[in-house]
């Protein structure tokens, strides 16, 4: 017999069912009576289940109207290693991977840089792709693959292999990495690709990935639009490190 109390097994379902998408942000879940009666449990115990939902953000109810599934805002822990596609499987979001373009390309300024004695035709797999969360645009990314690792994936099929399993299958050992995501609006550019209005509010994360030696693996650049995503981190003594600055 399971020990998980039966609201709390109820708030997971339906948790399960607004992250899905079967019920849609901006729609009414089914009336407290209805819903009572498929799960075969009593009001108090429904509403004990949507009290969780409400505490986790997830809906929101309104007097004598309802109850409606909440905007999806999917969370971005700054304190792994993980790859955003695999911070947002972890919380159970149906992620689609649209690549946009994959190929071996000269280098960009920004990441000969961070390369020891690069010389200027420096050349990385490029990887462009959009995340779409719940059926809808929310992630531009373009990743900087270096070599030899870049040689090594660049044949991969993005759409169903995750770039840091690729990888990990080639034999990068990623083992730390440096961040900054920083607010930003939605370039004219990137608008066209997240199917948003220029301008609108985003984050902007740049995050560079070394391997246990200290070589860099892969620069990402990616663009979140604001609505879709909110940005947490365990604070602790010794783990992670945030730093404020100003943007003026």
């Amino acid at each position: 017999m399971s020990s998980t109390p039966r609201y709390r097994a109820i708030a997971d379902d339906l948790t399960q069912k607004i992250k899905s998408g079967h019920y849609r942000a901006g729609e009414a879940l089914p009336a407290q009576r209805e819903l009572s009666a498929s799960y075969g449990v009593t009001m108090m115990t429904l509403r004990q289940a949507l009290q969780v939902l409400s505490g986790e953000g997830l809906i929101v109810q309104r007097a004598g109207r309802g109850t409606y599934v909440t905007q999806a805002s999917a969370e971005y822990p700054l304190d792994t290693l993980r790859s955003l596609g695999d911070d947002l499987r972890r919380q159970g979001y149906p992620l689609r991977t649209e690549v946009l373009s994959a190929a071996i390309r000269q280098a960009p300024r920004s990441l000969t840089r961070l390369l020891d004695d690069a010389p200027s035709d420096r050349r990385a797999f490029r990887l462009a792709r959009v995340r779409h969360l719940l059926g809808r645009p929310a992630v531009h990314q373009i990743s900087w693959i270096v070599e030899p690792y870049a040689s090594a994936i660049k044949g991969i099929d993005f759409t169903e292999t995750p770039l840091y399993t690729a990888l990990a299958d080639v034999g990068a050992r990623v083992h730390r990495a440096t961040e900054r995501v920083r607010p930003a609006l939605l370039t004219a550019l990137v608008a066209v690709r997240l199917q948003h209005p220029a301008g609108s509010p985003v984050f902007v994360s740049e995050r560079a990935t070394y391997d246990d030696q200290g070589a860099l693996v892969v620069m990402d650049h990616a663009t979140i639009l604001g609505e879709w995503m909110e940005i947490r981190a365990e604070r602790k003594a010794t783990d992670l490190s945030l730093h404020w600055v100003s943007q003026r």
